[in-house]
């Protein structure tokens, strides 16, 4: 059977997360998995900031492109490990982002019933 790369994804992030709630003999609710998921998604947003220089009132240092790369990664197993708590699966999260993707198009165009996105011929520029 040839499986797509989300569900590939999906499969393996379960096997991981089963491996570590197995090993380390944890048990936790739906609910505080998806909170500590959403914490450690955070926590690998900031590692992801703290890639690109976001700190203004710090020296910059060279980009490395793969931590960057690296940290995207640590982002996408808490994403999957969030989804799977919320037992949506690979098949519900791409269809739910084909519709959103088409809602997000319609409202950039005029054509949804949520007001307030569509383009408009206005410039934006920088208030000083």
């Amino acid at each position: 059977m040839i499986m797509d790369k989300l569900e590939e994804i999906f499969t393996m992030q379960k096997s991981l997360n089963d491996y570590i709630i197995e090993k380390r003999n944890l048990n936790f609710s739906k609910e505080e998995w998806i909170q500590k998921g959403s914490l450690a998604l955070i926590d690998e947003i900031t590692e992801l900031l703290n890639e690109v220089n976001y700190k203004w009132w710090k020296n910059p240092k060279e980009v490395d492109d793969n931590a960057v790369k690296e940290e995207i990664v640590d982002m996408l197993h808490f994403f999957v490990s969030i989804c799977l708590y919320a037992g949506v699966s690979a098949k519900d999260l791409y269809d739910a982002y084909i519709e959103k993707n088409k809602e997000n198009f319609d409202r950039q165009n005029g054509l949804s019933k949520k007001k307030g996105y569509e383009l408009k011929s206005v410039s934006y520029t920088h208030l000083t």
